[in-house]
């Protein structure tokens, strides 16, 4: 269950002796890995460290569009936020996108330039708010029907000119030269000092990009934060379409090309929640697709916030010098290089635009947070043998995966209790899983 993304990284050693750094960056994804590029060029003292390699969790399974389109998202957020600061959120990702290309100029990393669609089945209506929203905020989208879909549809919401990468050959091209240590596990986080499973590193600021933040007791991320899985099927044989394509109901499928395959993603949910997986897809491609071949499939998970925006910034009020980056909402390429952008500048004593839009410390009071508050205590207290080393909910048995997952703050565990995805650090009892 690998993906398509294809490219020889380059191999860094772990950690050989205690370490004074100016910044410390947990997380060897795309986020940490930009901000390490970033801090590199600006000539300020950083270390790296990755637990395992360098973009073999989040990155690595990511269908990698980088647009500033995340459903329909802008006419909402105008009622809910006002119009500055939905505008605010669209500059900073078309700014993204703009650092991107640039990026291209000198990496190869299959960078296209695509347009990029959420289509509607059934409700125009949706469509046409959202275009009005974004002439509201300056922006020129158009309300068109989309071509090359295998299933009819009432229109589409078209932002031009975004684009789509190989994002293994990206983060190759932006790794070679780093300061980077990888097979190197950050254990327990004090202020700015860091012992890790090869020793100690001392640092002035801390930058913690590891997906799921890793202080249980700071941030509240674990209201702030649930997760959820989405699975794709890379196809051969398929005439797939021009383009990026999502549905505007949630769900639904996403499709796009990537040299002779056509990724063919969606069937999300709850991470320990049951969902159509990658089932669905498979019964998506007999409907529509019934020549393909199913060449690649794999799984991503993906942190979500309570209000859609990525929390980016202070971990917390008390703790100036520790940041994180965290709560993409599966658009992680825009949300990746702002997050560079904002914390290799807060590093250096330098303000960012978009510090108090997307700080972690904004406002919880969102539905979510009782959704994410019930689903804790409902697994908390559910009688079951195997049990997170998290914070204790129940595990729920995934067949499809062949995985227990945590409905609470989605760790996931192999059958054999190896941990697969964070936050969740130590693996499952062998007898919490045996038979």
């Amino acid at each position: 269950m690998h993906s398509i993304w294809q490219a020889p990284m380059p191999a860094f050693p772990p950690q050989s002796q205690d370490i004074n750094t100016q910044v410390l960056i947990i997380g060897g994804g795309l986020a940490g890995v930009l901000c390490a590029w970033r801090l590199h060029q600006a000539g300020v003292d950083y270390t790296l460290i990755e637990e395992n390699t360098i973009g073999s969790q989040t990155t690595g399974g990511t269908t990698a569009k980088i647009t500033a389109q995340h459903g329909l998202i802008y006419d909402k957020w105008i009622r809910r936020f006002g119009i500055a600061k939905a505008r605010l959120y669209l500059e900073a990702n078309q700014r993204a996108l703009a650092q991107y290309r640039a990026l291209a100029q000198t990496i190869d990393c299959d960078f296209e330039r695509q347009n990029a669609y959420v289509y509607a089945k059934t409700d125009r209506q949706c469509l046409r708010r959202e275009v009005n929203a974004l002439r509201c905020l300056g922006f020129h989208a158009e309300l068109v029907q989309p071509q090359g879909l295998p299933f009819p549809t009432v229109g589409a919401v078209c932002f031009s000119h975004q684009a789509q990468i190989n994002p293994r050959k990206l983060l190759a091209g932006l790794a070679g030269g780093l300061h980077i240590y990888e097979h190197t596990k950050a254990q327990k986080l004090t202020g700015t000092q860091c012992i890790t499973n090869r020793g100690r590193i001392r640092a002035q600021k801390v930058i913690v990009a590891t997906h799921f933040p890793l202080l249980n007791k700071r941030g509240g991320f674990c209201l702030k934060l649930y997760q959820q899985r989405s699975y794709v099927l890379a196809l051969k044989n398929v005439d797939g379409p021009e383009g990026m394509y999502i549905d505007a109901e949630p769900g639904g499928l996403s499709l796009r090309r990537y040299q002779d395959y056509c990724l063919l993603g969606g069937a999300g949910h709850r991470t320990g929640k049951s969902g159509g997986g990658w089932r669905a897809l498979e019964q998506a491609v007999q409907t529509y697709y019934p020549q393909a071949t199913i060449a690649a499939r794999w799984a991503a998970q993906d942190c979500m916030t309570l209000d859609g925006m990525p929390y980016i910034g202070p971990y917390s009020r008390s703790h100036k010098d520790v940041y994180v980056a965290t709560g993409f909402n599966k658009w992680g390429m825009t949300a990746s290089m702002i997050a560079a952008d904002m914390l290799s500048a807060m590093v250096q004593g330098k303000p960012s635009l978009y510090a108090s839009l997307l700080s972690p410390s904004r406002s919880m009071l969102r539905a979510q947070l009782w959704i994410n508050a019930g689903e804790a205590g409902k697994n908390l207290l559910t009688p079951t043998r195997s049990r997170c080393p998290h914070m204790g909910c129940a595990l729920q048995w995934n067949a499809q995966e062949r995985s227990w997952d945590c409905p609470c703050h989605g760790s996931r565990f192999s059958a054999e209790g190896a941990v697969l995805d964070s936050p969740a650090s130590r693996p499952l009892d062998r007898r919490e899983v045996s038979d």
